[in-house]
């Protein structure tokens, strides 16, 4: 549950922090808002701090929104270094000081994350609307200290093994990382399917889930990959891209693990048949199965209608 969602349901001020307390004495826990203000973060730096598992979190009382306990609070307040060392765990860093961290060259670092040696853990869309990329400061320091081979003349050959270097694995691997957190956050099936599903484009849902209703479930289940979800067409489009799977190999993947986590889903209970219109909360990003799932839809109901008035052109539909 990211902030940006919780946060018109979390009061401020002088009320806000007697309801907060209020919140706290029945369930033991402390609002996304409030935790973030006690730790002395801002909304993107708790956020991502949550996705890393460095800061835990709980469900809320009767399945609510998710929460921060009291005991993790003051845990992390009592680390030594409290609050600058945290915040610098979930540093973040774009391409000229990253390449700076790993004393490479822009372009050289540029390779690097291309090639998936360095994955970017979050993205935006500046004025021009090219996307930039991000990477925790943490972890390139890590990488490069781990092996100096990285830094330092060509890249060995056993490394770049199977590297295509027309390929960019910075969108798969940033997609690896938010899927990989929201199944972490995730205990329902049914929204595990959808977790693993929403990076998969309709042609696939439609093969994979034919039941109509449960397709109609997973929508309303889909989670947001990337938020806020950007109002202008171009901007949509840039970052609509980015949202789904596009390399065969990554595609399996997801496809065999929608097979799987559905068919635990329908175990452990059926989706709801008496589902109305779907729809998604305003800001949200495209609905589950990307902007085929339109398409289909009409077809379908075309083919369900039968054949039009005469003189209509008769449908091919196969279905």
């Amino acid at each position: 549950m990211s902030i940006s969602e919780t946060r018109t349901h979390v009061r401020t001020g002088d009320d806000g922090g007697a309801a907060s307390e209020a919140e706290e004495s029945a369930s033991g826990g402390v609002g996304l808002i409030r935790a973030a203000r006690e730790l002395q973060l801002k909304r993107g730096e708790f956020e991502l701090a949550t996705q890393l598992g460095h800061i835990r979190t709980e469900a809320g009382t009767a399945g609510g929104r998710r929460q921060v306990s009291r005991r993790e609070i003051e845990r992390l307040r009592a680390a030594e270094g409290f609050p600058d060392a945290l915040r610098e765990r979930v540093r973040t860093v774009g391409t000229a000081e990253g390449a700076a961290l790993m004393s490479v060259s822009p372009g050289r670092f540029t390779r690097l994350a291309r090639a998936g040696f360095v994955a970017p853990v979050n993205f935006y869309l500046n004025r021009y609307r090219t996307v930039v990329w991000l990477y925790l400061a943490d972890e390139l320091r890590a990488c490069a200290a781990g092996d100096p081979r990285l830094r330092v003349g060509r890249l060995p050959r056993g490394l770049c093994a199977g590297v295509d270097e027309s390929d960019d694995r910075r969108p798969r691997n940033w997609r690896g990382r938010r899927i990989g957190h929201l199944l972490h956050e995730s205990e329902d099936p049914w929204e595990r399917v959808a977790v693993v599903g929403c990076v998969l484009d309709a042609a696939h849902l439609a093969e994979l889930v034919r039941d109509p209703y449960e397709r109609a479930y997973l929508n309303r289940l889909a989670p947001d990959l990337f938020r806020p979800y950007p109002e202008s067409e171009a901007a949509r489009s840039a970052v609509g891209r980015l949202l789904l799977a596009d390399h065969p190999d990554e595609i399996g993947w997801h496809r065999a693990s929608l097979e799987t986590f559905l068919t635990e889903a329908r175990l452990a209970r059926p989706a709801p048949r008496a589902e109305g219109p779907t729809t998604r909360a305003e800001g949200a990003g495209p609905p589950f199965g990307g902007p085929l799932g339109g398409l289909l839809t009409r077809l379908r109901a075309r083919r369900e209608r039968g054949p039009g008035p005469m003189g209509a052109a008769p449908s091919h539909d196969r279905g």
